[in-house]
């Protein structure tokens, strides 16, 4: 291992051509099992060194060097003693792509060892998530993200029982960023965030602000196919009724349309309607509001939550629901349609027009 001290030198040394070239040098040497503990000891520090420098090139070389020394739980352990972690975090906020992908890569094969999870979600006030989700919204490609496991990473956060707050909300916009590219969505299918996100929901203790974004990112996720149909068969009588109450909160006027945009945008299956029912009539309270709501999409919603209803199941909601519409639901739909709101856009005004004369010739 008398090598191991001039590459060291070189990597320390400002010339791009050698700390790159020696960079490789001690990861190979790194590989070798005789040599392994040596280089960790040793070679760490000025590589952690150089992933500090200014220079994105130097950045390059050592995320490069640091992502295979992440391949062994001994070399995960050794790189986080001295001091790794937050090293690699830090990189992700910067703006190259390539040192935000190694540097991806490096906290993920870390993030494998469980024990290890404590140590990377205390860096600063949960840094790691909020780099996490800068990433999720800059230049690098999602897929590659994905392809990481990053949304796996997540779900298992969301299903931890000590789930926080701070991570449900984070997660949600990670989930929301990341789930807008086809890869996202079957990701986030397989790695659990479905059941993360529903498990979240439950909570009793959450604020009404991370309820917010938790029913935010279910309403988006509703509005990509297959993550309709599998919300839709996941959803439970325990989801629905916290979801209709979350609906009626009219003093907290954009939890009450999230929540009632991810009932209104469920497949309506027989079995969807069987959890609907028992609910009825505080969902017709709660659309009543919505449709006397003077800002066109609570409008829009209500209409359309009524119209996939009535799709739905024409039968139980000729007698449960349509009848009782001519009090509570009708005259707000007529205010629709006459509203200035509505007028002073005839492409808008159509489908109000069109429920409004189907309800009436039900009533």
């Amino acid at each position: 291992m008398g090598m191991l001290v001039p590459l060291l030198d070189l990597i320390r040394s400002g010339d791009s051509s050698a700390q790159s070239h020696s960079c490789a040098c001690v990861v190979l040497l790194a590989s070798s099992e005789s040599n392994r503990e040596a280089v960790m000891l040793e070679g760490v520090k000025p590589l952690l060194a150089l992933a500090k420098s200014y220079d994105s090139r130097e950045q390059q070389v050592a995320s490069w060097a640091l992502l295979h020394l992440t391949h062994s739980d001994w070399s995960r352990r050794l790189l986080g003693d001295a001091g790794g972690f937050p090293v690699l975090v830090l990189l992700l906020q910067g703006s190259d792509s390539e040192v935000q992908f190694y540097s991806c890569s490096a906290l993920c094969n870390i993030s494998s060892a469980r024990e290890l999870h404590r140590k990377l979600l205390s860096i600063g006030s949960h840094f790691l998530l909020k780099s996490l989700l800068t990433l999720a919204s800059s230049s690098v490609q999602k897929a590659v993200l994905v392809s990481e496991g990053l949304l796996e990473e997540v779900g298992q956060l969301l299903l931890h029982p000590t789930c926080s707050s701070v991570i449900i909300t984070h997660s949600c916009r990670i989930i929301t960023d990341l789930s807008s590219c086809s890869e996202g969505q079957q990701a986030v299918m397989e790695a659990r965030c479905l059941s993360g996100l529903l498990g979240a929901l439950l909570s009793p203790s959450l604020t009404d602000d991370t309820l917010i974004h938790l029913t935010s990112c279910l309403q988006n996720l509703m509005t990509q196919h297959p993550l309709q149909s599998e919300l839709s068969v996941m959803i439970t009588s325990e989801h629905v009724s916290r979801l209709v109450k979350l609906s009626g909160r009219s003093q907290n006027p954009q939890l009450s349309y999230n929540s009632a945009a991810v009932i209104g945008r469920l497949e309506m299956t027989g079995e969807t309607l069987q959890l609907l029912k028992p609910h009825y009539v505080a969902m017709l309270e709660y659309l009543s509001v919505l449709l006397q709501n003077k800002d066109l999409k609570f409008q829009q919603l209500g209409l359309v939550t009524i119209s996939n209803l009535k799709t739905g199941a024409p039968a139980p909601l000729s007698l449960v629901v349509v009848a009782p519409l001519s009090l509570v639901v009708v005259a707000p739909l007529s205010l629709v349609v006459a509203s200035p709101l509505s007028s002073s856009q005839p492409g808008d005004e159509r489908p109000a027009r069109r429920l409004w004369s189907r309800l009436r010739v039900d009533t």
